[in-house]
């Protein structure tokens, strides 16, 4: 009798831990959805107050981005040291080393630090995108709930616990960011982690159905580009337009990261003094660079190109094909000066003006095909993980008509991108993981 008390007891006890394990990771999972749709809606409000102001005062951008850029700069410094850029390569070095760079990169200092300053950067019209930031922000308020935890727990599950925490919140954040849990799960795959344990996998696909559910609950169903219109007939140069849309995008891709990595080469010895000397003063100037070309572009170069990729996707717009060169120009300085803010949504505007700027040499083929090219094309030179790209690419548009199109066109342009740099998140990681 006494025995069996004892294993009834055991039974329980290991249910009870068992079920404080997973609550936990389903509560983190919830919040995040819900920050994440809290968070996207200030976004969009912040870019509507600058159109707005944009629009009584045409000038106004040559005033307040340089102010909030040296302010974001000095911030960040002052502040929320760790919260600069998308915020992936932090959480490519916590997921590295998660007991020394978690409660120094992953701390609700910089969960506020990052939406805060990313909302004053839209709205000084940076081109910036909030996906990294919420994958940012995701992985800081999982691990986070790492205290919720009793401490006999903790012990019990040893840094594997801190990490699927984080990886589980990086993974919703961005399931939630583009209603896109399929992203999410390849996401953690290919870019987080590059494995997938058997233990990490449940637990990332629980936090990603959850943060889903609540995105789907206060957003509804909908698709991030809207879904595009592709009749069943595949035109005859489709392998040819693949292939030079790869080839293109990659190359566009590449240097964009060459350019973000090896700034001590390319930029005048004066201007790179500047920028380590006295950040405050290049933050400003990188402030003004942008405002004299998005003024000058009546305005299609400020924000994170969501509005014109989704026009040109749609076939409402037409920009000239230096769209996405002066894209690139203004997202670069948008990133140097270390402005919290995210690659993916330009990468994106800038893959799409490349599609659309193809069309006049491919005038025989749907505009929303080449479009969609452009777009899985450049984010899969950036990102070097082709698969992540296409896999967003595809839930974001409803593009299933064109999944080996996309898949190509993904391999291609990532491998002309490593021809000029390595990936992206990763290089900058380890410059966390060195310093």
């Amino acid at each position: 009798m006494r025995f069996s008390t004892l294993i009834d007891r055991r039974k329980i006890l290991r249910g009870q831990r068992r079920w404080l394990y997973f609550g936990v990771f389903w509560l983190g999972a919830v919040a995040t959805g819900l920050v994440a749709v809290v968070y996207a809606r200030l976004i969009d409000f912040g870019y509507e107050v600058f159109l707005r102001m944009t629009a009584q005062s045409w000038w106004l951008p040559l005033l307040i981005t340089p102010a909030i850029a040296a302010f974001s700069v000095w911030a960040t410094r002052r502040w929320f040291p760790g919260s600069e850029g998308s915020g992936i390569p932090q959480v490519i070095a916590t997921l590295h080393d998660v007991r020394k760079f978690g409660p120094r990169l992953l701390t609700w200092r910089i969960l506020v630090g990052k939406i805060a300053l990313s909302f004053l950067a839209i709205l000084g019209g940076f081109t910036i995108g909030r996906e990294g930031p919420t994958i940012h922000v995701g992985a800081a308020l999982m691990f986070s709930l790492r205290r919720f935890y009793p401490e006999r727990l903790r012990s019990m599950y040893g840094v594997g616990l801190e990490h699927r925490l984080a990886l589980a919140g990086a993974a919703a954040g961005l399931s939630a960011a583009f209603n896109a849990p399929l992203a999410g799960v390849v996401f953690a795959i290919e870019e987080l982690t590059r494995s997938f344990e058997a233990r990490t996998s449940g637990v990332i696909i629980t936090a990603i159905i959850f943060a889903g559910v609540v995105s789907l609950a206060l957003q509804g169903n909908y698709v991030y580009f809207g879904t595009i219109a592709i009749d069943g007939n595949l035109p005859d140069l489709l392998v040819v337009a693949v292939v030079l849309v790869g080839v293109i995008t990659g190359l566009a891709g590449g240097v964009f990261c060459w350019l973000l990595l090896n700034t001590a080469r390319w930029m005048p010895a004066r201007l790179f003094a500047l920028r380590n000397e006295r950040p405050v003063v290049f933050g400003a100037a990188c402030g003004l660079f942008i405002a004299v070309i998005g003024v000058a572009s009546a305005g299609h170069l400020f924000g994170s190109g969501y509005v014109e990729a989704r026009s040109m996707l749609e076939g409402h717009s037409q920009l000239g094909a230096a769209y996405p060169l002066l894209k690139m120009a203004s997202m670069v300085g948008s990133y140097l000066p270390g402005t919290p803010g995210g690659l993916f949504a330009p990468s994106l505007a800038i893959g799409a003006g490349i599609g659309n700027a193809l069309h006049m040499m491919f005038g025989q083929m749907q505009l929303p095909m080449l479009i969609a090219l452009g777009m899985v094309g450049y984010l899969a030179a950036v990102t070097q993980s082709p698969i992540t790209a296409f896999v967003i690419v595809i839930e974001m548009i409803n593009g299933h008509a064109l999944v080996i199109s996309l898949m190509a066109t993904a391999l291609i342009s990532s491998q002309v991108s490593k021809l000029f740099a390595p990936p992206l998140y990763e290089a900058l990681a380890r410059r966390y993981l060195h310093h």
